[in-house]
């Protein structure tokens, strides 16, 4: 697998870490665009392994960190739902300037409900795909529910969100409660594959539920049996993802 860093603008006008993956050989058959869950980032193993997996059934994929998270920059107290919408609509243009637009779009966790969000204001996807994915926008707040009460109060508070401290602005709680997702699903012009786990801890599986009963055909559902929330656990979870990703997207692009 190639793999060269590049950066774009994000939301705010700063610089966005991201990473191209692709074969070293051969012309690309389709670009990929995955957008990682909350506080997380483009270099989580399991967001490697699915990217691998891509690759070696001939698709490219572009990795990007948000506005204030891993390598890029910006400062994530500032952002929201709405910024990580404007960051995913930021790569699209990036690939389509660069290289394809791209032609699928990948969403992990509240990623996951962004791509669901955003697909309709890319053109060129044919598909998108989510993992472990909330059904709306507000099921983020049950990690720092014990601390609404001070965000709401002081405007701010330090909540850890996987172990690491971070800023929540009174301005997230604002943005998350004015999304309507269930509309933008209902609407979704592109065919949807829905992977989540029975045994998921954070995201529960009634999400995906919600996700696909609203959704128009076509849409699949393949249940990641055993695997955790990040698909740390094992690591054939995230490369069974890629590879039933690249197979399933096979009937919605052109070689």
């Amino acid at each position: 697998m190639k793999s060269d860093k590049i950066s774009f603008q994000g939301a705010f006008g700063d610089a966005l870490s991201a990473r191209l993956d692709r074969p070293e050989e051969g012309a690309v058959k389709g670009w990929v665009l995955f957008a990682h869950g909350f506080s997380i980032g483009k270099d989580l193993k399991p967001i490697r392994t699915i990217s691998k997996a891509l690759v070696e059934e001939g698709y490219g994929m572009l990795r990007f960190d948000f506005t204030g998270l891993g390598q890029s920059d910006g400062n994530f107290s500032d952002t929201n739902f709405s910024s990580n919408v404007a960051d995913i609509l930021a790569a699209a243009k990036y690939l389509r300037e660069n290289e394809m637009p791209p032609c699928i779009l990948i969403g992990h966790s509240f990623g996951g409900t962004a791509a669901l969000k955003v697909a309709d204001e890319i053109p060129e996807c044919k598909a998108v795909a989510t993992i472990g994915a909330p059904c709306d926008t507000t099921h983020i707040v049950h990690q720092f529910a014990d601390q609404l009460e001070e965000i709401e109060e002081e405007g701010e508070a330090k909540v850890l969100l996987g172990g690491r401290p971070f800023i929540i602005k009174e301005q997230f709680l604002d943005d998350i409660e004015n999304q309507d997702i269930a509309m933008e699903i209902g609407d979704l012009p592109q065919a949807l594959l829905i992977f989540h786990s029975p045994q998921d801890a954070v995201v529960g599986i009634e999400n995906a539920a919600h996700i696909y009963e609203m959704a128009k055909h076509p849409k699949s559902f393949v249940s990641l049996d055993g695997a955790d929330h990040l698909l740390l656990r094992n690591s054939k979870d995230a490369d069974y993802v890629g590879r039933v990703l690249a197979a399933w997207s096979s009937r919605y692009i052109s070689d």
